[in-house]
């Protein structure tokens, strides 16, 4: 997958130990919010992403 336009945001995903610590960097205010995340957060993402990609979110795009 390529991107293509203005990149808006980005995260990072960091491990430190047994902690995850969440990084999301807005691109256009040149600000960075960190939160940390539990692992059950982290073991959904795979699914939160999937449905984001989902025919089932259709009125949310």
């Amino acid at each position: 997958m390529s991107a293509t336009g203005t990149l808006l945001y980005s995260a990072e995903l960091i491990q430190e130990g047994g902690v995850y610590k969440l990084v999301v960097t807005d691109r256009l205010r040149h600000t960075v919010q960190t939160a940390y995340i539990p692992r059950r957060a982290v073991e959904q993402i795979p699914t939160f992403l999937s449905k984001l990609d989902s025919k089932q979110l259709n009125g949310f795009r």
